[in-house]
């Protein structure tokens, strides 16, 4: 019997190999820390949204060329990842439901994919 590890990689391939994607690395482990992240500091249903949308953004920042894939991965990852703890902060310190600001989105970096506008890299 596979182990969930195992499992998981296999399911990954699976599904890279399915969008003809078997040249992009996964970094399995940091999806999951990711969706941890979410699920503890936003409401757990967070943490499948999180880390579709910051795959999307991903996926959006190499195909427009802005950054190769593991640079737009590794940047879309540490977005959502600051901003899902921010969340978190907020939400403390005020006691109150947060609310997004859309005033402020995330933007892409050509040299460096992703970032927040507050200027930092996210990874």
């Amino acid at each position: 019997m596979k182990s969930q590890d195992e499992t998981l990689e296999d399911w990954c391939r699976a599904l890279l190999q399915a969008f003809e994607l078997e040249d992009v690395e996964v970094d399995v482990n940091e999806v999951l820390a990711l969706a941890g992240v979410a699920a503890h500091s936003v409401v757990r249903p967070a943490a499948p949204l999180t880390t579709f949308i910051a795959g999307f953004a991903a996926g959006m920042a190499t195909g427009s060329g802005q950054a190769p894939d593991a640079v737009s991965m590794q940047a879309a990852l540490g977005v959502a990842r600051a901003l899902a703890m921010d969340y978190a902060a907020v939400d403390t310190a005020v006691g109150a439901p947060h609310t997004a600001d859309v005033s402020d989105p995330v933007r892409t970096d050509p040299a460096s994919g992703l970032s927040p506008n507050s200027g930092n890299s996210g990874a």
